[in-house]
């Protein structure tokens, strides 16, 4: 009997804010990958180890979570004033699909160094020392992103002291600036509504800001739905009646939005919407021991990806919280105290993060003009991932 031999395909396993996932240049994947479908989806899920009846990916790159499944494409741009155009692919741990329906925040961090590495920017913008401007086309969702990438002696710095809650060690800070995250001719809020009453059959009802922020995401209150809004992974995670009930009031969220007609389509669509909760700031322990003061965040959030309660924050949905607070009425700005907000800090399972959002009214219509985070990111690994040849 014959079997197939294994391919090699240069990439690049990153850390990008709370996240890892693996990057490629678009030229260096095989020719039929270099297009979207079956061939380039068979290739990242191979890649990756999915899909894993065991729920492990010991047979790929994956760390079988929500933020160690990720796979990232970029390409040089031919955008108008933009440098490198960003294609991310959330990769399903226990089924066969790719998830190319939104972005990843916190990988975003990592888009600029990879690009700088992968000779996607042109030279002459990249300093021999200072800040290095990454123009970022972000084309799941068709966005601007700016990545601030430190630079010295001409190469991108990646160690540093910037402390990020849900990563261990200190690296190089990275502003990243989501540019226009709702186009004003899209609707933030998809209902026409800060809050909308969302009903669950067989569940209940529950008051839910809907918002189309970096992310598709639900804010449901904390309260309303029996939590405290201080709840770490294995408070939820370890409970399959709690998930399937976050799930399914996920499904009818993402029917609300308009982003599905039958709640049955929110299988196949498990990267967007996201559904968090949200309380006023509490006192609590994070995950690493960390104390949390009540004194040091505004409010307090906790939100699901793929299916689970994610271990601090994704980059997105943090877009989405500092949009949602800096709108007076939302579920999250009523957490915050309410009142008009620049910037929040908020407390997630690892610790906390500030994120900051320009919004204002224009005729009775929100618009944002920015929202503004700090990351990190760091290569963790370069070379060849291989594969067995007949699996794209």
């Amino acid at each position: 009997m014959t079997f197939p031999a294994q391919v090699k395909i240069p990439a690049t396993y990153i850390r990008g804010g709370t996240s890892k996932g693996v990057f490629f240049n678009l030229t260096d994947l095989p020719e039929r990958c270099q297009v979207p479908g079956e061939a380039r989806d068979n290739m990242l899920l191979r890649v990756i180890g999915s899909p894993d009846p065991y729920g492990k990916q010991t047979d790929g790159m994956g760390g079988a979570t929500s933020s160690t499944s990720k796979t990232v494409i970029l390409a040089k741009s031919d955008q108008e004033g933009h440098d490198v155009d960003y294609l991310f692919g959330q990769v399903a741990i226990d089924r066969a699909f790719v998830d190319w329906s939104g972005n990843c925040g916190n990988l975003t961090a990592a888009v600029g160094s990879f690009a700088i590495y992968a000779g996607l920017v042109d030279p002459a913008r990249i300093p021999d020392n200072g800040i290095c401007t990454v123009r970022i086309w972000q084309k799941n969702i068709e966005k601007t992103i700016v990545a601030q990438v430190p630079i010295t002696n001409g190469e991108v710095q990646e160690t540093g002291d910037f402390e990020l809650d849900g990563v261990t060690f200190p690296a190089a800070e990275v502003p990243v600036e989501f540019i226009a995250p709702v186009d004003p001719s899209e609707a933030m809020f998809p209902t026409g509504n800060v809050v909308d009453d969302l009903e669950v059959p067989g569940i209940g009802t529950f008051k839910a800001t809907m918002i189309n922020a970096g992310i598709p995401t639900i804010f449901l209150n904390a309260d309303e739905i029996g939590y405290q809004g201080t709840e770490l992974q294995d408070d939820i995670n370890n409970s399959e009646e709690k998930l399937t009930w976050f799930e399914t009031v996920r499904a009818h969220g993402a029917i609300k939005m308009g982003l599905i007609s039958d709640v049955h389509e929110a299988k196949s669509r498990q990267h967007t919407p996201k559904i968090a909760f949200v309380s006023p700031a509490q006192n609590y322990v994070a995950s690493s021991g960390k104390e949390i003061k009540t004194s040091a965040i505004d409010l307090n959030v906790r939100a699901l990806s793929m299916g689970k309660l994610h271990h601090a924050m994704m980059g997105t949905a943090a877009v989405a919280i500092g949009t949602a607070a800096a709108i007076p009425g939302t579920t999250v700005n009523l957490a915050a105290g309410g009142g008009e907000r620049g910037a929040v800090t908020f407390g997630h399972p690892s610790g906390t993060l500030k994120v900051g959002a320009q919004a204002c009214n224009s005729d009775g219509n929100w618009v944002v003009e920015k929202a503004i985070m700090s990351r990190s990111a760091r290569i963790l690994m370069e070379g060849f991932v291989r594969i067995p040849e007949n699996s794209f």
